[in-house]
């Protein structure tokens, strides 16, 4: 995803579809007296280490011109370990990539004993003006494998930049909450979320996450990635 989109044009963004992020609800744990998040409960230590998180997609999560352990897999993976969350993380992000590259590779880039992918990808089809039915019917495919296999999925949203027109973004926005109601799986509407329009967390593209980016990212993404982990837990000890 080597490409350039202005501070401003992510602000329009934000400008035009703000009211998307202040209405979505991250799912959040309840407190406990020693575990802030509940999670420790939830996932005993010696089940967590067994849970296997692949993240597939693009530049944004592979990592675009970072060092590999300041990557989005890899940090998301070190700040669930420092909270006593013995998970492992597999980066499966290829820079450049499409739904369409996507789907061509996700039989193989996703390992037999997977629980949990996080499924990111789309901004690459937006930003090369590829059709939106494409880029649904590619992610509704993956989903229905992943599915198949019985693997859990965090579906990661993006939105169409503002260059690509009002009709291009009324097709290309709704694709993410309405394969995630479709399939059941959770959605993080905008991957980027509290980074795009902040200079001092991207590098000088102006839209690909610097190590502070991705730091910010992940904080962002916890509550969401904590909440998948209980339910596969429970999903694997009732059986399901």
């Amino acid at each position: 995803m080597r490409f350039k989109l202005s501070i401003p044009a992510w602000l329009s963004i934000f400008a035009i579809l703000g009211s998307v992020f202040a209405g979505s609800v991250y799912a959040q744990q309840e407190p406990a007296q020693e575990d802030p998040t509940g999670l420790e409960d939830a996932l005993p230590t010696e089940q967590l280490s067994q849970v296997k998180v692949v993240g597939f997609g693009d530049s944004l999560m592979a990592g675009y011109l970072l060092p590999v352990n300041a990557a989005f897999p890899q940090q998301l993976e070190k700040a669930l370990n420092d909270k006593g969350v013995e998970v492992s993380i597999e980066n499966a992000g290829v820079s450049g990539d499409t739904t369409t590259g996507g789907l061509s590779r996700i039989d193989w880039s996703i390992p037999d004993g997977t629980d949990l992918v996080i499924l990111e990808l789309g901004a690459n089809d937006a930003l090369r003006g590829i059709q939106p039915d494409i880029t649904e019917k590619n992610l509704d495919d993956m989903l229905a494998r992943l599915k198949e296999r019985g693997i859990s999925v965090i579906l990661a949203g993006m939105i169409a930049p503002p260059n690509m027109g009002k009709d291009y973004a009324a097709k290309f926005n709704p694709i993410y909450p309405k394969l995630a109601q479709k399939y059941g799986v959770p959605l993080y509407p905008f991957f980027l979320d509290g980074v795009a329009t902040k200079k001092d967390l991207l590098l000088e593209d102006g839209m690909h996450p610097n190590e502070k980016g991705v730091e910010a990212m992940v904080a962002n993404f916890m509550p969401t990635i904590e909440k998948s982990l209980s339910d596969v837990q429970n999903k694997g000890t009732s059986g399901g």
